[in-house]
């Protein structure tokens, strides 16, 4: 504890693990998502180079109650990949209720440890090949310093999978917890706080910012642990795409991949041809800021990065000998999800966008089964009469067009 906001931080999460979950649920499903999950790892920080049969040391730092640190155990545990999973986090509340979830999917393959990652430096811990750290550097006194006590456990060619809140989109979030610091200050006792928080949310004015931004719905339905995250935590900082990009680039990190990296190009959002071209004349950092302040919904940046002097050398999509994945929606799914005028309709948190495919875009898919490799694929569909140079042109589009919202990847090698 290095300050009074660190006292109310440690009895927060103590008093309400966040987020709430049900380990009895655990066999029902697997909660999904962004950082950490070991497709976007083996692509997005390692370039689908780094072979499966090397272990993979993890870090899950502030796991919460085992979001990540569950994700990425099982989908090591699934396809049988070597190494470990560290789950770190000071709460043991917390910590509690993701052991539960653990032991209910008979998860060996995770190191706890009950401590801050601040303490990380000079720990023992590590080195680790990769770490995942969502929705802690914004809630410390000092970002900078734990980003710093991250990179000085990882492990030379390793990278980061990061979580920061996001100010556009949070609009109407920083004007409720002014207020309710000035009706439930942060000295008062959790139940407290919370029980004014409920009263406030049931009277809130028809013209509060908040009652406008609908995607917020998971913390509002989330239990008290949603609604203390969200509008009670005594320490809530959010960065603009810039002062994240100054953030990494102080410790010598570099984003490799913002993600969805659709959602960060302004050429998406800008039809307008001299707007475009404007845009075209920026570069990419400036291009992630303009998306950012075009679209104003984005609430979190998730982001991989590598150290700025270890450049990766992405695995070539189109290599005969590479092998073409999907994230999650098997290829067979994903081509009846493309419409008649060749398009696939994506939704980003109320904003809309169109991916345009090419017309052999839908054969393309059916043959990406995680089995086989680019070049049998080619071959493939130039037998069924299709020419070598329009197949070719064809899967460079398809690859490139899935893999900016990231729904089509590579396999790393054996």
């Amino acid at each position: 504890m290095t300050d009074p906001t660190d006292a109310h931080l440690a009895a927060q999460y103590e008093a309400y693990p966040y987020p709430k979950r049900n380990p009895r649920e655990e066999a029902k499903r697997l909660i999904i998502g962004s950082p950490g999950h070991l497709k976007e790892i083996d692509w997005w920080v390692f370039g689908a180079t780094r072979p499966v049969s090397r272990p993979l040391n993890a870090l899950i730092a502030g796991g919460g109650t085992g979001d990540a640190t569950i994700m990425l155990a099982t989908h090591m545990a699934r396809a049988n990949r070597p190494g470990s999973v560290t789950y770190l986090d000071r709460s043991a509340a917390a910590m509690a209720v993701a052991q539960e979830r653990a032991e209910v999917r008979g998860l060996s393959n995770i190191i706890w440890e009950q401590r801050s990652l601040l303490d990380l430096p000079g720990s023992g811990l590590g080195p680790f090949d990769y770490i995942d750290c969502c929705g802690v550097l914004h809630h410390l006194a000092d970002p900078a310093a734990g980003l710093r006590a991250l990179v000085s456990v990882l492990a030379p060619g390793g990278g980061l999978g990061l979580m920061v809140y996001a100010p556009h989109g949070r609009t109407g979030v920083y004007m409720l917890q002014d207020a309710l610091r000035m009706l439930a200050p942060p000295e008062a006792p959790p139940p407290a706080r919370l029980d004014m928080a409920r009263r406030v949310l049931k009277h809130l004015p028809e013209t509060a910012w908040l009652r406008q931004n609908i995607y917020f719905g998971d913390h509002v339905t989330g239990g008290d642990a949603g609604i203390y995250d969200l509008l009670l935590n005594p320490r809530d900082t959010s960065f603009a795409v810039p002062a994240l990009a100054a953030l990494l680039a102080g410790e010598g990190m570099e984003v490799a991949a913002w993600m969805e990296p659709l959602r960060y190009d302004p050429l998406v959002w800008l039809p307008d041809p001299k707007l475009r071209a404007r845009a075209e004349t920026l570069d990419p950092l400036a291009r992630a800021a303009l998306a950012e302040a075009l679209t104003g919904n984005l609430s979190t940046h998730i982001v991989y990065c590598r150290r700025a002097d270890e450049p990766c050398m992405a695995a070539d999509p189109v290599h005969p000998a590479s092998i073409p994945i999907t994230r999650e929606i098997p290829g067979e799914e994903m081509a009846k999800q493309i419409r008649t005028d060749g398009t696939i309709p994506y939704l980003f948190d109320g904003l809309r966008a169109v991916v345009h495919l090419p017309p052999l875009a839908a054969a393309f898919l059916r043959l990406v089964d995680g089995q086989r490799p680019v070049g049998e694929i080619l071959v493939t569909l130039t037998q069924r009469g299709n020419r070598e140079d329009v197949v070719q042109r064809a899967w460079t589009t398809t690859f490139a067009a899935l893999n900016r919202v990231n729904q089509l990847l590579l396999a790393p090698p054996i």
